[in-house]
């Protein structure tokens, strides 16, 4: 199935046409600035912006920073806080007329690497960490998705662990990497004592640049950078909407 995966950030919303067989970009993708503020109207046209880019009338798969639950945001992480209590999908579906799902932007990052990336065929506790703006995790359990964690939001040093530990704390305090790994690892650490997970694995843009940090840490957890880096929310986006069409369409041969 080809489904469009659009992946919206605190500062740019990407997209492009997947083959969610094989996980593949089916076209070069194509990126446009998050509007300020990003409000449910503003982000809408953008979205439509890349369905148009891509003369798009197929399914679309969105990854939005929130949490949500059947269609409607929950909360509003580096987008508008007007999200919270719209019905996304019902949203986009009218701004592109197109068929939209939407999921969690950390869980679609997971979703990608759990299978197409290095967490293929693992077992155990998955925890995907999203490094960028804020902080986003997914948690999977032998490769089924919890939905939902936000465990960037945890206590860490008196605040938000994510305000003292995303990547963009590094580069607005100008930190070096090995101060900004130590910030990383504490926040791993205080995941760790909660989970005890199997593994974690660093996501986001700054993933490219994993040898800089991760040689740093010091958690006996393997620690490991993503595969699919900035396509993950894309193709995660993407392949979750299959899926999900999928479990409705077994639900309804069962009833």
């Amino acid at each position: 199935m080809h489904v469009l995966g659009i992946d919206v950030g605190g500062s740019g919303i990407k997209g492009a046409p997947v083959d969610t067989a094989s996980g593949k970009l089916l076209a070069k993708r194509k990126r446009v600035e998050t509007p300020h503020p990003a409000t449910p109207q503003a982000v809408a046209r953008a979205v439509r912006e890349l369905a148009r880019h891509f003369d798009w009338d197929g399914p679309i798969g969105c990854a939005m920073p929130a949490v949500v639950k059947g269609g409607r945001l929950r909360t509003a992480a580096n987008i508008a806080p007007g999200w919270v209590g719209v019905n996304a999908a019902a949203l986009l579906r009218k701004h592109t007329g197109c068929l939209v799902s939407v999921i969690n932007d950390a869980d679609a990052a997971g979703y990608a690497e759990m299978h197409f990336g290095v967490g293929r065929n693992r077992e155990g506790l998955v925890i995907m960490v999203t490094l960028g703006t804020g902080i986003g995790t997914a948690l999977f359990i032998n490769g089924h998705l919890v939905p939902n964690t936000e465990l960037g939001h945890l206590a860490l040093r008196g605040r938000d662990a994510e305000t003292w530990a995303a990547e963009s704390v590094r580069e607005k305090k100008n930190l070096s990497w090995k101060k900004w790994a130590h910030r990383v690892d504490a926040y791993l650490r205080l995941l760790h004592n909660y989970f005890w997970p199997d593994l974690f694995i660093i996501g986001g843009g700054v993933s490219k640049k994993w040898q800089k940090f991760l040689p740093r840490l010091t958690l006996a957890t393997p620690v490991v950078p993503a595969k699919l880096r900035n396509e993950a929310g894309i193709i995660g986006a993407a392949v979750a909407h299959d899926h999900a069409r999928r479990r409705a369409r077994q639900r309804r041969s069962l009833s």
